[in-house]
Order: structure tokens, then sequence, then C-alpha cells
């Protein structure tokens, strides 16, 4: 069995890590904290994938206060799985958008309630000053912090093409910043964004690897109503991974990966009423054991080709 997993898998699962450190289970319970986005702010417009709510989809209410939200998804998660620890997910548009004070009022609200040990930030790169830097170094040795940053891809023709808005220096300052903190780091990409091979993609996983993170998520690109990413496609009709294409390139990037890397997600989680393509994202379960099993088919582990 691979030594950082607790039900055969073959990768480092995101269930290790927090039983291993903390002796039971933990999940993430999914915040609104209506922020905004400096992106959408200054040019009117958002990465082209990114949906009015911010990728907040499964988030809590954002019209309801924090606590609220927190102990509705909460309550809802538990049916699965009683007697675990949380983890507070700020997940929603960019979340650290705002004035530190402002910042600290809603991280610490969630990290003052009962049986919270950590806190997932999800941000953007260009977006972190230098006050909220020395705040999230203090709020690290309180609780098990992350930030999460998104950078989809490596390459600049493709980070202009979705709109990111920051290059690639850029992030690799936020990530040593981050690091030079002791603060750990989640990287979020994407697969099968528009017009790039897969060699492109396992170029992004092994840049990754060189940066020493913590986690990385890795999403199918999802093509969903009332985006820009919906017009492209619909004016200029790109090719969408098929499920065995995004299958082999995500059991190719684990091969790359360091096995000292959690893997936090493996796939995207559209909404069913919201989707465009493709449609065989909307059955996780057994994309994710699609995925196991072609390991096993290949007999390989995480970090096999370092």
């Amino acid at each position: 069995m691979f030594k950082y997993t607790l039900d055969n898998k073959r990768y480092h699962t995101l269930n290790y890590y927090y039983k291993n450190k903390y002796g039971k289970k933990a999940f993430k319970v999914s915040l609104n904290a209506n922020f905004s986005c400096p992106h959408k702010d200054k040019t009117g417009r958002g990465c082209i994938f990114c949906s009015p709510l911010g990728a907040g989809e499964f988030a809590g209410d954002k019209h309801k206060d924090l606590i609220t939200q927190f102990n509705e998804v909460k309550d809802m998660m538990e049916r699965k799985w009683p007697n675990s620890y949380y983890i507070g997910y700020f997940q929603a548009n960019t979340n650290t958008y705002a004035p530190v004070n402002v910042l600290k009022e809603k991280y610490e609200t969630i990290l003052n309630l009962p049986n919270v040990i950590g806190l997932n930030i999800a941000t953007r790169s260009d977006c972190i000053s230098k006050e909220c830097y020395d705040y999230l170094e203090e709020l690290n040795k309180k609780t098990d912090l992350i930030i999460e940053l998104g950078l989809q891809s490596m390459h600049e023709k493709t980070a202009k093409l979705i709109n990111r808005c920051h290059d690639l220096n850029n992030f690799e300052q936020a990530v040593k910043e981050l690091q030079k903190r002791n603060i750990k780091v989640v990287v979020h990409i994407i697969n099968g964004l528009p017009y790039e091979t897969k060699e492109d993609m396992l170029d992004t996983v092994k840049y990754l690897n060189n940066l020493n993170i913590d986690g990385i998520k890795i999403h199918m690109l999802n093509i969903v109503k009332n985006t820009e990413l919906a017009i492209l496609y619909k004016n200029n009709p790109f090719h969408i991974l098929t499920k065995e294409e995004y299958i082999d390139i995500v059991v190719t990037q684990l091969e790359y990966l360091n096995p000292n890397i959690v893997i936090h997600r493996l796939t995207s989680d559209p909404k069913k009423e919201d989707l465009i393509a493709p449609e065989w994202l909307l059955n996780k379960r057994t994309l994710i054991n699609d995925i196991d099993k072609e390991m096993v088919k290949r007999n390989i582990y995480q970090g096999d080709k370092l």
C-alpha cells in the first residue's frame, strides 16, 4: 500500500493528511464571505471560466452570516462524517481582497468555533498585501492554515487567453513569500484549457513540483453558463478532453508529482443545471474510481517518474 493513504489509493490523499495529523476525519466547510475580486473590479472581467458565483457553487449562501453558513454546511456534511474536525474553507472569489481588519474579523469568527482545526483561504497571487502576509504569518501560528492559489497553467499564452491578469513571476513571488513564513501552499490547475496539449499540462505539474508546494487541486475545464468561456466555445469551438484523455493526463501528472504533495482534488464539481460541457464530469465518483483503476492497471504510484 502507498504510504500516504488509508484506503488503497496510489496517491497522497487529503484524508490521510488530516487523519495522520489529528487522529480522525476532518472535512472542509465551504463558505462565501461575500468578497469580490480585484480582477473583476478593475477590468470588468474575470477569468473567462469564472462563473458569477466566483467558483463558490457549493459554498454557503452569501446573504447569510458566516456562522449560519458554517452550521448549515457542517450539519449537512456531518450526516456522512459524524464526529469530525472542521476546516473553514473561504472559497468564493478572492478571499484576501479586503483590509486586514475585515479579514481578521471574518477568519477568526470561524476559527473560534468548536472543533475548527484549520482554515483554507482561496485567493490570487496578485492580491496579498504586505500587511496581509504579516497577518497570515501570525494566523499560521494559531491554526492549520493553507493558502490556495489559482495558477491554472504555467504557460503565458494560456494565461493571456483565460484573462488571468498576472504573470508567472507574480505567482512565484507569492509562493516564496508564503513559504518564507512557513505557510502551506495549495495550487489550483486546470486540465483541458483551450488549445493546450498533454505536454503543456504535464509541464505545469513539473513546474509546480520544483516549487515544493504542499498540495494541489487538479480540475477539468468545465464550461458553464454565463461565462466568457461559454461564448468562446459557442463561437469558436475547441477540443474538450474526453473522459479517457483526462484520466490519462491526470494519471501521468501524478507520476511526476513528489509523493509529499497532498492531492486535494482530482476533478471539477460543476452544478448540473449550469454545465454546458463535458457531461461526463457529472459522475464524479465514477471518474475518481476510473482514475484509481487506471493507476492499478499501469501499476504506478504518485512520484514514480521522479
